[in-house]
Formats: structure tokens, C-alpha cells, sequence
């Protein structure tokens, strides 16, 4: 299992971030998905996307996040799910 504190904890309240299209993304959050029933990923919050990666630590699918609110989404199924 993925240790997301070792990952992503020094991404927050610093100025280390995520390069997306050529802009700095700061991470907001980070969290667990699950299926109903087992853990099947997990997801990366900045100001701007939400990133999902299995439990491979692949990237599974992108959505644009603006105020709270899923604006477009793209991956690599085109869908997540």
C-alpha cells in the first residue's frame, strides 16, 4: 500500500508543487478512493485538479477543480469508474 504521508505531506503549506502544463499546482489534499468496498486508488487535490492514481501509482484520470466543483475531466478512460 502506497504511503501517501511519505508521498505527498511535504507537498503541503510549502511552495513544492506539481508541474501541470507548465504551471506550478500546490497541493490542497490528498485522500483514499475506494469502490463501496476496498481501497481501489487514491487522489491528489491542488487548486486547480484532481488527480487519480490506482493503487500502481499510475495516473488514472485528471479533472479540472475550480472552487470546489469539477469543471472538465479527462484520463486515460476518458472516465473514471
Amino acid at each position: 500500500m502506497v504511503n501517501l504521508d511519505a508521498r505527498y505531506h511535504s507537498y503541503l503549506h510549502t511552495n513544492k508543487c506539481f508541474v501541470i502544463d507548465g504551471k506550478c499546482e500546490n497541493v490542497v489534499a490528498y485522500g483514499w478512493t475506494d469502490d463501496g468496498l476496498t481501497i481501489d486508488g487514491y487522489y491528489v487535490l491542488t487548486k486547480n485538479y484532481k488527480l487519480f492514481y490506482n493503487l500502481q501509482e499510475q495516473c488514472v484520470a485528471m479533472e479540472e477543480w475550480r472552487g470546489g466543483r469539477v469543471v472538465d475531466g479527462s484520463g486515460l478512460e476518458n472516465q473514471r469508474g
